[in-house]
């Protein structure tokens, strides 16, 4: 009876705040895929280009990015940007410590470590796309953003969404990870309420199972989204 008192809502209950925590780990995740994407995109084309400097580039980012721990890069964000950010103000004259704020920080960190696994899934998935479509829309003199918008982007995004689901598990789950900036996300939220209640067991199980709920229905609407464009795609596939 106890344990369902302190995970309870009511006074003394840590369930309101184990549900801002699980919001905030969606926050921080969805973010991180956000600037993931963006960077990720980026380093796809420029591990797809004819230029070696750009080439050289991608790949230097992805490797660097998949081999060094996710905690570290967390911190270089965190506490090596806020010392970063305090010099520059610091020759600007402003004394003080100017600090990153643990979100920014958080899925700043996150998305750099995002975006070279989003990197490789949109390389993977541009090589995916049928080449004689691509061959085809320029024979009829269809122009390079209109292929971009009506074939290449819709069909890469299509053959992405199963590794995206991966990248997405795994940036919900390197999100834990921000606690050490004091976020209260998930883990950190649980982390203070075993420890005010010593609870371990209790407040360190509700945390999974916060943990594989986000999962299960995040796994649930990406297969509802590949359910969808298999169906959009199909006639094209049959008239082919």
């Amino acid at each position: 009876m106890s344990d369902l008192f302190l995970l309870g809502f009511g006074k003394g209950g840590w369930g309101g705040l184990l549900l801002q925590g699980a919001v905030m780990t969606l926050a921080v995740t969805l973010a991180a895929l956000i600037i993931g994407a963006v960077l990720g995109a980026l380093i796809a084309w420029a591990k797809l280009s004819r230029s070696l400097p750009a080439n050289l580039l991608g790949e230097c980012y992805t490797v660097v990015f998949r081999g060094v721990p996710e905690l570290l890069i967390i911190y270089l964000c965190y506490f090596g940007g806020s010392s970063l950010l305090s010099g520059i103000f610091h020759i600007s004259g402003v004394a003080g410590f100017v600090g990153i704020p643990p979100f920014v920080a958080g899925a700043l960190g996150v998305g750099l470590i995002c975006a070279a696994y989003q990197a490789e899934v949109y390389r993977g998935a541009y090589l995916a796309v049928s080449k004689g479509e691509i061959e085809a829309a320029v024979a009829i003199g269809m122009p390079r953003l209109l292929r971009l918008r009506r074939i290449l982007i819709p069909q890469i995004m299509r053959f992405s969404l199963p590794g995206l689901n991966n990248v997405w598990q795994m940036s919900l789950k390197d999100s834990a990870l921000v606690s050490v900036t004091g976020l209260a996300e998930i883990m950190r939220t649980t982390d203070v309420a075993a420890r005010t209640s010593r609870e371990y067991f209790l407040f360190y199980v509700a945390g999974a199972t916060l943990y594989l709920m986000l999962t299960a229905v995040s796994n649930q609407v990406v297969e509802k989204a590949e359910s969808v464009t298999d169906k959009a795609f199909k006639p094209r596939t049959e008239e082919a």
